[in-house]
């Protein structure tokens, strides 16, 4: 019977990629699915927390995160300065746009969260030892584009919410109307959208590599085991 489930194990390891082989093989006995299931526990607790400390006030606002305004914007506010009532246009337009991202970031996660699950187990093993965050590049790979699509609406909904669509609007009228500039109106709500995607999967990657590094950050057993075995 003991050789039997010695043969059994052999051809168990034989049949799934090396890398996953050589983790199983270890003294803890992962199996793959502990592995997937470890991996997608560490990007939900980097989306929880990246999207929570994003959606506090301030979060993008006074982080390094901060969305500053494109380079058309800023040919629109460098000529609005020398108009009366627009002194202060470019602080308060940059504040709303990331007044709007920081209200995005918590509507946002069911989205990243769905898209975590789709992670497979032929996956798992190349992410887990890859680099640190490898884990936040496949799932940028993966669902960036798709992300965008399900999120701009979600900018544009908070843009509107917060003012600056309109505050915007004034903006680039009055700019407009002064003699000789070139007519612009950059697509702030898409700018916003990729600014603050990119912001939180930085966060999301800042996470994952504590978790890999930091034995502290591992606060389940699962991620002690999975994480541990690289250690």
């Amino acid at each position: 019977m003991q050789l039997f489930w010695s043969l059994s194990f052999i051809l168990f390891i034989s049949c799934i990629p090396k890398e996953i082989s050589d983790i199983v093989s270890t003294e803890d006995q992962l199996t793959t699915n502990e592995i997937a299931r470890g991996l997608k526990q560490a990007l939900e607790i980097g989306i929880s927390k990246g999207s929570e400390q994003l959606a506090k006030l301030d979060g993008y606002y006074k982080s390094p995160y901060k969305i500053l305004l494109p380079e058309e914007a800023r040919q629109i506010v460098n000529k609005l300065e020398m108009v009366p009532g627009f002194e202060n246009y470019e602080e308060e337009i940059t504040e709303k746009l990331n007044r709007a991202a920081e209200d995005a970031a918590t509507k946002a996660k069911p989205i990243f969260v769905d898209a975590i699950r789709g992670i497979t187990i032929e996956d798992a093993a190349g992410i887990l030892t890859g680099e640190d965050d490898a884990a936040t590049q496949y799932l940028h790979g993966k669902t960036y584009d798709p992300l965008t699509d399900a999120f701009q609406p979600v900018i544009q909904n908070s843009l509107d919410e917060v003012g600056a669509i309109d505050l915007w609007e004034q903006g680039v009228t009055t700019y407009n109307k002064i003699p000789f500039v070139k007519k612009l109106n950059p697509d702030m709500d898409a700018y916003v959208t990729e600014k603050a995607l990119d912001g939180l999967f930085k966060m999301v990657a800042k996470e994952e590599k504590e978790i890999r590094e930091n034995p502290v950050a591992r606060t389940t057993d699962l991620l002690k085991k999975v994480f541990g075995s690289l250690d």
